[in-house]
């Protein structure tokens, strides 16, 4: 009778938390579509980082947002953003076969795409360790279902207003004017670049002061941007 029991507890438990599950999958899914046109109130790594260096965010219309800026983080963090499905499938095998040797070689691009960067800074966590491997399904999931349901602009537009982009900071208006007193949408190409240079690690690549990474970077990425800017798909993306 107490095996059954504790049994008929567990199996309880095991019911009781599918339904949890399941309801914050379908309310996940709900404001997944809301933030079709809302912007997220807030972010676990927003959050998480407000403890410790405040927020500094100030969320702006698409139009708001400099062409420069626009260009910069498709020429430094995802080339192919227009084109493909959420992956850079290539990329991704490129990134898997690299060996320990040249584990830390500086990419410009790689395999984790912005569609897979707005997945995570909107629903998810950051950080490595075994967390980032839990991580992997859900990313995967929202990654397909963002570019479904939201489309390669509106992928752009949350990701500029939601990445972190400095102690802090977060979104390119924030961004802004932390580090040139001016609007996002008045951002020259120059300070575009440096702005998304700090990109992935902008607590360490800093922009003001200007990190030995972020000096060396920022030309890669002007370089990229020269090189990609009369693309069509790309041009239409920057508009």
């Amino acid at each position: 009778m107490a095996k059954q029991s504790k049994s008929s507890k567990f199996g309880r438990f095991c019911r009781k938390l599918l339904r949890i599950f399941i309801i914050l999958f379908i309310l996940s899914n709900i404001y997944l579509v809301v933030c079709k046109w809302v912007m997220p109130p807030i972010t676990i790594t927003q959050f998480t980082n407000f403890f410790g260096y405040g927020l500094k965010r100030d969320y702006v219309k698409w139009d708001e947002i400099s062409p420069n800026l626009k260009l910069a983080v498709m020429a430094s963090e995802d080339q192919l953003f227009p084109d493909h499905d959420g992956f850079d499938w290539k990329a991704l095998e490129k990134s898997l076969s690299t060996n320990s040797k040249k584990k830390n070689k500086i990419r410009g691009t790689g395999a984790s795409t912005l569609s897979q960067q707005t997945a995570k800074n909107v629903f998810l966590w950051q950080g490595n360790g075994v967390f980032r491997y839990i991580r992997k399904a859900p990313e995967f999931y929202y990654t397909k279902m963002i570019e479904w349901v939201w489309g390669k602009k509106r992928i752009l537009d949350v990701y500029l207003n939601t990445v972190e982009m400095g102690p802090g900071i977060f979104g390119v208006e924030a961004a802004a004017q932390a580090y040139f007193h001016k609007s996002a949408k008045n951002v020259s190409r120059s300070e575009a670049a440096m702005i998304i240079a700090c990109l992935p690690n902008p607590k360490v690549f800093t922009v003001k002061p200007m990190s030995r990474f972020v000096q060396w970077k920022y030309q890669w990425i002007l370089k990229q941007m020269n090189n990609i800017s009369d693309d069509p798909d790309i041009m239409a993306l920057t508009k």
